[in-house]
């Protein structure tokens, strides 16, 4: 068989300053992560809001058309005359116009909401990450206590 032949490379050592910048900068990375993801909750959770509103605000302008939609669609089937077609005409343009809107609305709304599900899953995490690493820096940092002297008991 044969025998690798040992390189003489040996692994470089890492310098405590190097560590401890590497340190630090993970650190503020996860500060940043964590700054920006409620940055970025903050700004979905206004656009869903308004994506909730125009949802709502469309969805009675549906009901609302469908209900004259009916209304006209009997009154036409009573008096089948110009005036009343263009009646039901005229509800049905405005009904595909609401319908269109919808169509595009609903999707945006549901995949606002599993960006927002998500960016808040990640924010708890760094939220906890960033506690953690603050608490025991608080720990890490505590100034040493001195040794008092001990007294001489006086005889």
């Amino acid at each position: 068989m044969a025998v690798k032949k040992k390189t003489s490379r040996a692994k470089k050592v890492v310098t405590s300053a190097a560590s401890l910048k590497s340190v630090d900068s993970a650190i503020a990375v996860l500060a940043d992560a964590a700054a920006a993801t409620t940055d970025a909750i903050a700004t979905i959770s206004k656009e869903k809001k308004k994506l909730l509103a125009e949802s709502k605000t469309l969805s009675r302008k549906k009901a609302t058309l469908l209900k004259k939609k009916k209304a006209a669609a009997a009154k036409l089937k009573k008096d089948a005359s110009a005036a009343n077609k263009k009646a039901v005409t005229a509800i049905e343009k405005d009904l595909a116009v609401v319908n269109k809107a919808v169509a595009r609305v609903t999707p945006a709304k549901s995949s606002m909401a599993a960006e927002l599900a998500a960016l808040k899953a990640v924010a708890k995490r760094a939220g906890a990450y960033a506690k953690s690493v603050a608490s025991i820096d608080k720990v890490l940092n505590k100034p040493k206590k001195k040794a008092r002297k001990k007294r001489v008991a006086k005889k």
